[in-house]
């Protein structure tokens, strides 16, 4: 498999689809806000959505639609979640997806809906209308950077990436953009993703993909533990390689699952390094574990605790707050086998700190990515997980949301 990370956001193109992205006036900033994503065909679609039992209005149109496991096109607005909206946040996603459908002359049952932005405010419908007759009209290959920029919210850059690989001969091109910064947990982000391919797959192996890529991705990152209502996650592959379809648990499958892992990891490690107010990116590395489910408890745990990230962001190797949080995932341990290590600077040797090192563990906690590596030497199963440091920005950010 050959693998090609885009240099800047100008050389992607999504492979085979259309893109917009405009401002109409839904958030107050006035920059854009909202975004067509268009295949000229009908492509095979898959697709997550938030485990919050508090679902938005997007996100249950969504998953309706979603059960014909094909999408055409993807409307998306920031600066509104259209959650907590009740029966007009419904109204008001059906009457969006049947305004695109109108516009680009499409099924409009072939339009999946996402927001994302305030909670608990009514859509406005007028700027939604306006902004969907100016995007249907600007549609261009070469937009893919305008629209990731339209599905930001707190965001401070967009983040995305691509990824190629081989099938058969054919050449299969990966494209994709997230959004996310705040309510980053495990179990899908506060997030919205799109991941574009132009290979041809057929739906369970396309299902299988995408679960598979976002349990080694999306479903590794932490930033502060909070669970959105509107996190989607849409992968769409429209066949215009001209491969045969991809079946399911195929060899081609597994070359398409690697690249699709490689890029959902690159972006998911943005969203951490996009985290409100993070100034640090920390992969949490557990090995040692008698299972992959306890190792990522562990590393969950750990990435998780306040006590541990706003030591991050002091620079303060404080080891007595790993060790707790080890302590209190839920994992049978021995605490007297666990070695502790900021990149290769070792604080604890067999449950016992080493206060020697803390000056040296210091220096490596000022570099804004680093790895903590938990050896909890019970078995050989490891699991990774990405978090982010705990600032005065965050709560800055968040203190004032809605004002």
């Amino acid at each position: 498999m050959k693998r090609t990370r885009a240099t800047s956001t100008n050389t992607i193109k999504g492979p085979g689809f259309k893109f917009a992205g405009v401002a109409c006036g839904i958030k107050k900033s006035k920059k854009k806000d909202l975004a067509l994503i268009f295949c000229e065909r009908p492509a095979t679609a898959a697709a997550l959505f938030t485990t919050n039992r508090v679902k938005a209005a997007p996100v249950l149109v969504g998953m309706r639609r979603m059960r014909r496991g094909i999408a055409q096109a993807v409307v998306v607005n920031s600066g509104n979640a259209n959650a907590c909206t009740g029966a007009r946040g419904l109204r008001d996603a059906e009457a969006t997806c049947r305004q695109v459908g109108a516009r680009l002359g499409i099924d409009p049952g072939l339009v999946i809906p996402c927001s994302t932005g305030i909670i608990g405010v009514p859509m406005p419908m007028e700027k939604v209308r306006s902004g969907i007759e100016r995007a249907a009209a600007s549609l261009s290959a070469d937009s893919f950077s305008h629209a990731a920029e339209a599905i930001l919210t707190t965001d401070r850059f967009i983040k995305v990436a691509s990824a190629t690989c081989s099938l058969k001969g054919k050449k299969v091109v990966l494209a994709g953009m997230v959004k996310g910064a705040g309510m980053i947990a495990p179990n899908m982000a506060t997030m919205l993703a799109y991941i574009l391919t132009n290979a041809a797959v057929e739906h369970r192996s396309l299902r299988s993909i995408l679960r598979r890529s976002a349990e080694e991705s999306f479903n590794r990152v932490t930033v502060d533990g909070d669970v959105s209502t509107n996190d989607t996650v849409l992968f769409l592959a429209n066949g215009l390689a001209g491969n045969s379809p991809v079946r399911r648990a195929s060899r081609e499958e597994r070359v398409l699952v690697r690249a699709a892992q490689e890029l959902m990891k690159e972006l998911a490690i943005k969203l951490v390094e996009d985290g409100e107010g993070a100034t640090k990116v920390v992969e949490v590395f557990v090995e040692g574990a008698r299972t992959v489910a306890e190792a990522k408890k562990v590393a969950f745990s750990v990435g998780n605790s306040k006590l541990v990230k706003t030591a991050f962001f002091g620079s303060d190797p404080n080891f007595g707050r790993i060790m707790a949080a080890i302590g209190y995932a839920g994992v049978p341990i021995r605490p007297e086998r666990i070695d502790i290590a900021f990149d290769n600077v070792t604080v604890v040797k067999s449950g016992v700190g080493m206060a020697s090192r803390e000056k040296k563990a210091a220096r490596v906690l000022r570099h804004p990515s680093l790895r903590l590596k938990i050896d909890l030497h019970q078995g050989r199963r490891s699991a990774a997980v990405w978090t982010s440091d705990l600032s005065y920005e965050y709560v800055r950010i968040n203190s004032a949301y809605r004002t």
